[in-house]
């Protein structure tokens, strides 16, 4: 989650239905009033995740489920490769 030092101040508009509906939630829960900023970024976090998760799936609609595989695993034994590359040659530390 956020930390002081890396927060975003946003102004935001709900309409009297929403602002009651979360604040009513939160309440029933337990959570006080500075929990809301954490709410709204959990949200947000998990609409941004959807959104790319469908933006994904139709960009890869097409493919059938062994190539969308091998895709996988090329893509996952590059990261690999790349990463053991990374541990066997670390940067070196500028003095």
């Amino acid at each position: 989650m956020a930390t002081p030092d890396n927060t975003t101040r946003w102004t935001v508009t709900v309409s009297k239905d929403t602002d009651i509906a979360v604040r009513s939630l939160l309440a029933q829960r337990g959570l006080k009033k500075g929990d809301l900023s954490k709410f709204i970024e959990d949200a947000v976090r998990w609409r941004v995740f959807e959104q790319t998760l469908s933006e994904t799936r139709a960009a890869f609609g097409d493919l059938g489920p062994e190539a969308l595989q091998d895709l996988i695993d090329e893509a996952t034994e590059a990261v690999r490769h790349e990463r053991d590359e990374t541990i066997a040659n670390p940067p070196k530390s500028v003095s």
